[in-house]
């Protein structure tokens, strides 16, 4: 992509008014320090308390903002994508508006993208200043998303955090999937993934938009994330092995109950009497609904407009 504008910092938020102010300023201060030329994008997630209206008083008196407003609250990954999508530096960086992740590591940042080459990198507040009741369920949900995505970062949810443009274009942001973009990106071919000590502020403004949803969200969309970067395109591979595997455990032990009665206890109780029949049978009709999920997803991707959309790297026209 041919740019002159080496960051886009794609700023999600919602009812942030109080800290957009000194936000801009501070970013701006960074930016002219280092001599990087920059876009900010606000992404205005429906906020009831005047957000915009800074946004559109900031853009008056700085050409390098830009901003999109939701109608209503969509969510923070639909924020992140509609971001992602209008950016056009080299560097996308992410980060919250509430003053908590700092813009004095944006340089650091843009340089272990161009220089290490890293595809991705993600902020790591070592030292937190958030609650107890937020910081024991985040602990557990980077435990869980290290297992799984076999990504090793400490902080998956940190706001804070850097991509080479390609990444951000090649990836789709759905429902809470924000916590997991290195995954997401692992899962497009984007495997250089790095994280750096970032420094983690006190709120300053406002209060935590962190609710006890995320207690159920967070895991949910975890296994979306795994299950669909694994099985997204061959969902029977995944239907189809379990659906194997249950019916043929089913029919065995249907066979093995027949070769008994008939050679070993012909004049002990019929086969419908005895709980292994009842076993065996819910396990083939297991079987069959698994072979049959696996049949319906594949029918759905295939007739899916997005069924066949592969990421190529490079052509030649």
């Amino acid at each position: 992509m041919k740019t002159d504008i080496h960051v886009s910092i794609v700023v999600p938020l919602f009812n942030e008014s109080e800290s957009l102010p000194e936000l801009h300023r501070w970013i701006q201060e960074v930016m002219l320090a280092n001599a990087l030329t920059y876009e900010v994008i606000f992404v205005d997630d429906g906020s009831k308390d005047g957000s915009w209206d800074i946004i559109e008083d900031l853009r008056r008196k700085d050409d390098c903002v830009k901003g999109l407003k939701f109608q209503r609250n969509y969510g923070k990954s639909a924020a992140l994508h509609v971001g992602f999508e209008k950016a056009i530096g080299k560097v996308v960086i992410t980060m919250d508006a509430d003053l908590q992740d700092s813009p004095d590591e944006i340089p650091a940042l843009y340089e272990m993208i161009t220089v290490q080459d890293y595809d991705v990198v993600s902020g790591w507040k070592k030292k937190r200043h958030d609650p107890l009741t937020k910081t024991l369920p985040t602990k557990l949900y980077n435990w869980a998303a290290r297992r799984i995505t076999g990504i090793y970062l400490h902080d998956f949810n940190c706001g804070l955090k850097a991509y080479k443009n390609a990444v951000v274009k090649s990836i789709e942001l759905y429902g809470d999937m924000h916590r997991y973009i290195p995954a997401l990106a692992k899962y497009a071919g984007f495997t250089k993934i790095g994280e750096k000590v970032v420094q983690h502020q006190a709120r300053k403004y406002g209060v935590t938009k962190f609710g006890l949803n995320r207690f159920l969200n967070g895991p949910l969309d975890l296994m979306t994330v795994a299950f669909m970067g694994k099985f997204g395109k061959k969902p029977m591979h995944f239907f189809g092995a379990w659906g194997m595997l249950m019916f043929f455990l089913g029919f065995g032990l249907f066979l093995y109950m027949g070769v008994d009665k008939l050679f070993f206890h012909r004049g002990a109780e019929r086969l419908s009497e005895r709980s292994e029949y009842f076993v065996a049978l819910v396990s083939m009709i297991i079987g069959i609904q698994f072979f049959l999920t696996g049949f319906i997803a594949e029918l759905i991707g295939r007739n899916s407009t997005t069924r066949n959309h592969y990421l190529i790297e490079t052509e030649l026209s």
